[in-house]
């Protein structure tokens, strides 16, 4: 395998070079003038100065990517591992061991955030999913590693926490009056791929603001990197977003946004099992998938008194999956197993997620301490219609949060956290136990420190205890409708951030975070006895690894971005035994480098590489090492000046690898082409 990294890489510099070698001289060629180069810019920012695990990817990162799902806007997060990320049905996000498997979509160890609305549907088998949405209507995702920083956001989030947040109307005014529209193509090699996405913002005056957004994207079944095709990867997916905000009062400190966030997919004759490439013994269904996400909000923000910083977020959140089964598909008509199989493919199962959120942020001093302090309450209701393997049921919740950032001097930051929630869980069912109602609550919270020597050097550290509350698809075991999961998690890092190290102007940063996490009570997880094939409980699962996110950047255009992802886990059932944690990710390392002409071209190179590992089954998965090539082109005078021309070849060698919790080959080589204009 090192060898062929080797080799992978000395080729894909070389094409590299080329690249840029040529981009160069064409510039030389035209006027020699090469634009206005922000220093030190590298192509994504290491949050250095926090202790929480975050990484934030910008407008300009998720236009550089070109990614067909928001998964695929993330792999490159240290910790983060996609199963089937190619595709928006079928797939998921994993995050440091938890999250989506190959079995649930989901775990809810996850926590998934559009504009404060949480997403996603509870352990649907084999159908579930986190996120249904396309990544053109966001302008930025953040991602937290772990429970530390998740507190402010939800419970029981052992993975970590995903936030979206959608376009608005003057990210294209640039917050004056007028019209903007904006038009993005992209074409993709590999299933045949296109993408359109129109955007119209308009901005009647300074304080009203309106956004219509409308993508289209479509795609056949792709091919793996032996030409075999991928079943299930193909989909349709339309969305929009339409925002509108106001803003009122003197210096208008008020502001109310409404926004309507939808996606629908229309899938004919395909696999019930979507996390499968072909049909098995549960056979086909039609399956119409949709999210809706509406979002209500209020905020107030005086700008002379910093104690108040009000933020009121009313957010619906709606997950539908209907299918009906498809006459001759399964191997199992005819049998006394075949209408228990009929009656899950003719499911309808739907998710409805009512929540209110009011926080307020206060920024004060006391003594040597300055305080941002952020404290809210939130309303929570969930409801899932009940069907067949899936009872139905409400889950009502309210809780309490505080987090405080507190500042003693320029160097050192203690956050502690709180969280109390109540839980009031209802089964729709008619008969025990799917009619029985069941009353939880649990106080959470952690404790996080950094400190920042004058060298530009930091190390921080921290602890963090979280419940993961009962679920609606556990009302038909009672024993877990009592018993919260609980984690615990340890990290401890450094950082270092500074410029002028190799030649004036250049920056280096870098952030290593360690982590060991333990989760007890487990309710998500059963292992099958090898003899007798009954279920045996999970007691715990520890997982420990570390992240390293690095970057380089200097004066002439040039930048190196690296990360690196090295985990463990071992899961311990109801008799001790112990075993390899089923869900635990290969390690994984990626290196990009880069070289920006100006304002005119971005050239990059990125080199992945992944170890051999085992899939959720514990069979062996090799490891590989796989190339891809970017280019940004922005011409900044004649015809095509305010034209963004972006080409990328992912996997140039073709390789032919199966990522260790994917249930899927990964896509071959793929050419894309993306034009987009800001008229």
């Amino acid at each position: 395998m090192r060898a062929s990294i080797r080799k992978a890489g000395l080729l894909g510099t070389a094409s590299c070079l080329s690249l840029i070698a040529a981009a160069a001289w064409a510039q030389e060629q035209d006027d020699g003038f090469l634009g206005t180069l922000e220093l030190g810019e590298s192509k994504r920012e290491i949050q250095t100065d926090t202790a929480v695990p975050i990484t934030n990817i910008d407008q300009e990162e998720i236009n550089d990517r070109q990614a067909n799902t928001v998964a695929e806007l993330i792999d490159t997060v240290p910790g983060v591992t996609l199963v089937n990320g190619s595709t928006p049905q079928g797939s998921g996000i994993n995050i440091r061991g938890f999250g989506a498997n190959s079995t649930f979509g989901t775990d809810q160890k996850v926590l998934i955030l559009i504009d404060g609305a949480t997403t996603g549907s509870e352990e649907l088998y084999r159908i579930g999913n986190q996120l249904f949405t396309d990544p053109q209507l966001y302008k930025s995702v953040s991602v937290i590693r772990g429970t530390v920083g998740s507190f402010e956001f939800g419970s029981g989030v052992v993975g970590g926490v995903v936030q979206l947040e959608t376009k608005d109307a003057s990210d294209f005014t640039g917050g004056e009056p007028g019209f903007r529209f904006r038009q993005t193509l992209e074409g993709y090699s590999n299933g045949s791929g296109f993408a359109s996405s129109s955007i119209l913002a308009w901005q009647p005056n300074e304080q009203t603001e309106f956004l219509f957004n409308y993508t289209y994207r479509d795609q056949d079944d792709q091919e793996d990197g032996n030409g075999g095709s991928i079943g299930n990867s193909a989909f349709t997916l339309p969305s929009l977003l339409a925002k509108g905000k106001y803003s009122f009062g003197d210096n208008l400190e008020h502001s109310i946004t409404a926004s309507w966030n939808q996606s629908t997919s229309e899938e004919r004759d395909v696999p019930y099992d979507s996390f499968g490439t072909s049909a098995d013994a549960f056979g086909n269904v039609d399956r119409d998938i949709e999210t809706r996400i509406g979002i209500l909000r209020y905020q107030y923000r005086p700008a002379d008194n910093d104690l108040i910083d009000l933020d009121v977020n009313l957010s619906y959140s709606e997950q539908s999956i209907d299918s009906s089964y498809v006459p001759g598909s399964s191997s199992l008509e005819g049998t006394p197993f075949f209408p228990s199989i009929r009656a899950l493919a003719d499911a309808s199962h739907n998710y409805e997620t009512t929540k209110l959120t009011i926080k307020n942020t206060s920024y004060f001093q006391t003594g040597i301490a300055s305080h941002d302090l952020r404290a809210g309450i939130e309303f929570i209701n969930r409801e899932r219609l009940d069907a067949p393997s899936a009872p139905g049921g409400t889950d009502r919740r309210i809780a309490l949060f505080a987090v405080d950032d507190i500042q003693i001097g320029d160097q050192l930051t203690i956050t502690p956290a709180l969280r109390y929630e109540t839980q009031d869980i209802e089964g729709d069912g008619d008969t025990a136990p799917f009619n029985e109602s069941y009353d939880n609550d649990a106080l959470m919270g952690g404790l996080s420190a950094r400190y920042e020597f004058a060298n530009g050097f930091g190390i921080f550290g921290g602890g963090a205890y979280t419940e993961s509350l009962p679920i609606i698809d556990d009302l038909g075991t009672p024993v877990f409708m009592t018993q919260p999961e609980k984690s615990r998690t340890w990290e401890a890092g450094f950082s270092f951030n500074r410029g002028d190290i190799f030649a004036e102007g250049d920056v280096v940063r870098a952030k290593v975070n360690f982590y060991d996490t333990n989760l007890r009570d487990v309710t998500s997880y059963t292992q099958s006895n090898p003899i007798t094939g009954a279920s045996v409980l999970l007691d715990k699962v520890e997982t420990r690894g570390v992240e390293i996110e690095a970057s380089y950047a200097n004066v002439g255009g040039f930048y190196v971005d690296f990360n690196a992802n090295v985990v463990s886990g071992t899961e311990t059932n109801e008799n001790g035994q112990e075993s390899r944690w089923r869900n635990e990710p290969s390690d994984s390392a990626r290196i990009t480098f880069g070289k920006r002409f100006g304002e005119t071209l971005d050239v990059s190179w990125e080199l992945f590489g992944a170890r051999s590992g085992f899939d959720s089954s514990g069979d062996p998965v090799a490891g590989f090492g796989v190339n891809t090539l970017r280019a940004s082109y922005f011409p900044q005078e004649g015809a095509l000046a305010g034209f963004e021309v972006r080409a990328g070849i992912e996997n140039i060698f073709d390789k032919n690898y199966l990522p260790n919790l994917s249930t899927r080959n990964a896509p071959g080589r793929n050419f894309k082409l993306t034009v987009a204009k800001t008229f």
